[in-house]
């Protein structure tokens, strides 16, 4: 699956969840991030849908 192109809101969300699940395995490696990377896949599926929905316009 390509990844979709993210905008500028898109990017820091993502940019601030990848952060602070390296601040987690900083802190422990068997500490549960599984949280964060839901957030980061729903980001990345609404920005497939965006960009799906664009390209039906006329």
């Amino acid at each position: 699956m390509a990844e979709p192109k993210l905008n500028a809101r898109e990017k820091a969300q993502v940019a601030v969840l990848v952060a602070r699940m390296a601040k987690r395995c900083v802190a422990s490696e068997d500490i549960d991030r599984s949280d964060l990377e839901r957030r980061v896949d729903a980001i990345l599926d609404r920005a497939r849908a965006r960009e799906e929905k664009a390209q039906q316009r006329p």
